[in-house]
């Protein structure tokens, strides 16, 4: 049985050589993705969904409190990215199909943002493998790929082992309703006139 990252409570800051073959994988030539990297090492690629992973992308506020869920009271999270003001959950393949579905039968009102959902004939851009440096222009595009998305994506948690564990539509489902109903709880608050904290997102390292 596969360890969760929270039986760790370790993640990484930069895609590691075995994070980089698994995300590779995703493409029918990985040779070619690799090589793309050796010579864009700050580019953001372009890679298909539904066999090496699926990604479900949320609006960024709704995002985080989706990955503070999964890190404080479930099992972890995947790779996480950030891209174009929205939060991107890697999942196993086939989640994108099966978690709108088990949405449909929950309390999935208007509070909560819409969901996107990338499987099986869509792609989806993956962050560069380093960070790049705050002190470096912005490099530009590589033939290869035609345009980037603003800003700049970033891996929150990056891929760094070969098989990485990746969250189900069911594990989506409770994190994405308690968050929901955490949003509901904080409209209302508002709505009564009442004063509202909330904690900022808990995320791991």
């Amino acid at each position: 049985m596969s360890r969760t990252p929270r039986d760790s409570l370790h993640t990484a800051a930069y895609v590691t050589p075995a994070g980089a073959d698994w995300l590779a994988s995703a493409s029918r030539s990985p040779r070619g993705i690799h090589a793309l990297w050796e010579r864009h090492p700050a580019a953001s690629v372009p890679l298909p969904c539904g066999t090496a992973f699926d990604v479900v992308s949320m609006d960024a506020l709704f995002g985080r409190r989706v990955v503070s869920r999964l890190w404080t009271d479930g099992p972890g999270t995947g790779p996480v990215a950030a891209q174009g003001g929205r939060v991107l959950l890697f999942a196993t393949p086939g989640a994108a199909q099966r978690l709108p579905a088990l949405l449909g039968w929950e309390e999935w009102g208007g509070t909560a943002p819409p969901l996107l959902c990338y499987g099986w004939g869509d792609t989806v851009t993956v962050p560069p493998l380093y960070p790049q440096d705050p002190g470096t222009a912005e490099p530009e595009p590589p033939a290869e790929i035609a345009s980037y998305d603003a800003p700049s994506p970033r891996w929150l948690v990056a891929p760094d082992v070969r098989s990485p564990w990746l969250p189900g539509p069911e594990v989506l489902l409770w994190a994405c309703v308690r968050a929901a109903r955490t949003l509901r709880a904080t409209a209302g608050a508002d709505a009564d006139g009442t004063a509202v904290t909330s904690e900022p997102a808990l995320f791991p390292g």
